[in-house]
Parts: structure tokens; C-alpha cells; sequence
């Protein structure tokens, strides 16, 4: 097995299976994604299409606390003083945005909100453990979520996107719930999220890879339209109900730490 550390990801490749884990390695920030991460993130992806030995790939954090807690709010991302532009520092940290059509398979265990969904979403099926929660906080912060919400649409039924959307950091959805509505494909004991991610990994790499790609593609062009339509819609409506970084940091820092999980 080949390994890479580089930065705040881990890289580790069977040549043997075909199957490689890539890891988010920010365990002291719960995995939050920073500007190197993300860019990492779009390198490691655009890489792994040019390197035959993988041939399907799983996406998993570091720790037990969080797979992934979303964009770092110490990220300084500058925003043009228009509400038709924005400068989303996510929107290309996925597979699918890089161009990647090898399977990918998320394995999940802890936390798994707001920007973790760019990933969760361009994923071919979440594994989670029992452990797993899953929420959207950018209504109790004063933001619009938009890119999230709609890489959940097409995952599960848009009452519940919806409720997750609306109940912020008041409400998490549990592993066994995300897997009743759609949202995780399989549900593994604490611990075994990865073990059985990787399970499905080496049997989907072992077949002709065209045809495993084709059909990657083909699942992905079923609702490409959809979500294409919907994410031109995305920033000026976070541009215009998102409210000033200040207010936000604001009501950050009050946040209320109570929630319910169901």
C-alpha cells in the first residue's frame, strides 16, 4: 500500500485492490475545512484521474468527533460587493467538480455538517456508523443554505432537506434516521464505517473499469440538469440573505449548545 501525507489530507493507495482512502486530517479543527484543505481537495481528485492503479476511492475523516464540520471559520474568503457574485471556497473541493468519474464511496462516522455536503453529496453512497449525525447550521448563523440543500435534494425527500435546512444547530438527523430517508446507503457498528466502505470499494474496483466509470456517469446525467439549474440560482441568494461575516461571528459565539437528535 502507498501512503501520502500531504498537508491537512492523508492519501493511502492499494495497488493490489485498486481502492484508495483518502482522509481528512484536521482531527483538532473536526475536520473544518480550510483554504489549503479545499485546495488539496481539488488537487488530489484532478490527480487521481491520471492514476490507473485507482479505481475506486473512499472519503473518510480523521477521528471519532466529526467526518467533516464544514468550511473553517477562520477562512478569510473576500466576496465582490455584488449580490449576482460570489466567491464560493467549497464549490470545488468534490470529485465530480474536478471531473473525476471513479466511484467514490464516503464512510462516516461523527459529525457531518453544513459544507461536509459538497463531499457527502458528489459521493456515490455514504457508509455511516452509528455514531454519524448530520445537520445543517447556516440558519442559526444568519445564512442561506444553498449549495448544501441542494446536494441533499437528490439524496433524500425534500421535506427532510428541508427541516435539516430550517432547524440549524437545534436538530440533528442520527445515522439511523439518514439511513431510513435515504441519505446513507449501509449502517455499520461504531468503528466500522471505513472497514465496510472499503468492502464495497474493492468489489466495485475488481470490474472493467469503463463500465463501472460509464455507469458512474450515467447515475450522475439522471440529475445533473436538475442540480445545474438549481446551483445558478445559488449565489445570489446566499449573497442576498446571508447576513454581514460580523453578525454572523456574532451569533456564532452565542450559539445555543442544546440540541435535539432524532
Amino acid at each position: 500500500m502507498n501512503t501520502g501525507d500531504g498537508g491537512s489530507l492523508r492519501t493511502a493507495i492499494d495497488k493490489d485492490s485498486g481502492v484508495a482512502i483518502l482522509t481528512l486530517d484536521r482531527p483538532e479543527k473536526l475536520n473544518a475545512i480550510d483554504l489549503a484543505m479545499a485546495d488539496e481537495l481539488a488537487t488530489t481528485w484532478r490527480e487521481f484521474r491520471f492514476d490507473d492503479s485507482v479505481r475506486a476511492i473512499v472519503i473518510t475523516g480523521t477521528g471519532e468527533r466529526a467526518f467533516c464540520t464544514g468550511l473553517d471559520r477562520t477562512a478569510d474568503v473576500p466576496q465582490p460587493n455584488s449580490p449576482y457574485m460570489m466567491d464560493d471556497p467549497l464549490i470545488a473541493i468534490g470529485p465530480k467538480a474536478n471531473d473525476l468519474w471513479k466511484p467514490v464511496i464516503a464512510a462516516v462516522s461523527g459529525m457531518a455538517c453544513g459544507g461536509a455536503f459538497y463531499l457527502i453529496g458528489e459521493a456515490e453512497f455514504v457508509v455511516a456508523d452509528e455514531s454519524a449525525t448530520f445537520f445543517d447550521p447556516h440558519t442559526t448563523y444568519g445564512m442561506v443554505s444553498a449549495y448544501e440543500s441542494i446536494y441533499l435534494a437528490q439524496r433524500m425527500p425534500p421535506g427532510e432537506v428541508t427541516r435539516m435546512a430550517l432547524m440549524g444547530t437545534a436538530e440533528r438527523i442520527s445515522a439511523r434516521r439518514a439511513y431510513e430517508v435515504g441519505l446513507v446507503s449501509e449502517l455499520t457498528a461504531p468503528g466500522e464505517a471505513v472497514e465496510a466502505a472499503v468492502r464495497s470499494a474493492a468489489v466495485i474496483a475488481s470490474y472493467p473499469v469503463e463500465a463501472v466509470q460509464g455507469t458512474v456517469r450515467a447515475c450522475w446525467a439522471a440529475k445533473e440538469a436538475a442540480r445545474a439549474h438549481a446551483f445558478a440560482q445559488a449565489p445570489h441568494l446566499i449573497s442576498l440573505g446571508n447576513l454581514p461575516s460580523e453578525r454572523q461571528a456574532g451569533l456564532f459565539t452565542a450559539r445555543r449548545s442544546a440540541f435535539r437528535t432524532r
